[in-house]
């Protein structure tokens, strides 16, 4: 199999590089977590509302299933979907993972205005970025086999990453 699986932390521009490199490559783009939406008919925050975080993880392990089985994808996995050893697994069985490590500095800028993340929702969110990250980092970290600076705009991060897997 070989899908590219970008993963890392949510506002790292997983999706907006995925989309620009999936144009690059001519290759399908799917983000995850609108491929959940769609196929649930819920979002993501509807789905944490309701079934809670356990119950949207159970779905986006299925997801992972469905999408490690096809190839040619440019896949922009949600943020904490590699933070579980049993999504590394599978997602690697279809491709390479590769992570887009972003400073906690621009991720704080980066999500300083996000209203559709449930997990930053609420007063401290720069604390809850910072514990958050400090918890998922070294996991991204064990899950890519590739890392790409992206500090950078989507631009330099996809030429970033085609320079590497090419």
């Amino acid at each position: 199999m070989n899908n590219i699986i970008l993963c890392g932390f949510m506002g790292c521009g997983k999706s907006s590089v995925g989309r620009k490199l999936s144009q690059r490559c001519g290759r399908e783009f799917v983000d995850m977590d609108r491929y959940i939406e769609e196929k649930t008919g819920m979002t993501v925050a509807e789905i944490f509302e309701q079934k809670g975080e356990e119950g949207f993880r159970e779905i986006e392990t299925e997801a992972c299933k469905e999408l490690s089985e096809k190839e040619n994808l440019i896949i922009a996995a949600g943020g904490g979907t590699l933070t579980f050893e049993r999504n590394v697994e599978i997602l690697r069985q279809g491709g390479k993972i590769i992570f887009i490590d972003v400073s906690y500095e621009n991720l704080c800028e980066r999500l300083s205005h996000d209203t559709r993340r449930p997990l930053l929702q609420v007063e401290n969110r720069n604390e809850v970025i910072r514990q958050l990250l400090d918890k998922r980092l070294p996991l991204y970290k064990k899950a890519a086999s590739v890392y790409v600076n992206g500090n950078f705009n989507s631009t330099v991060v996809v030429n970033n990453i085609l320079t590497i897997i090419r």
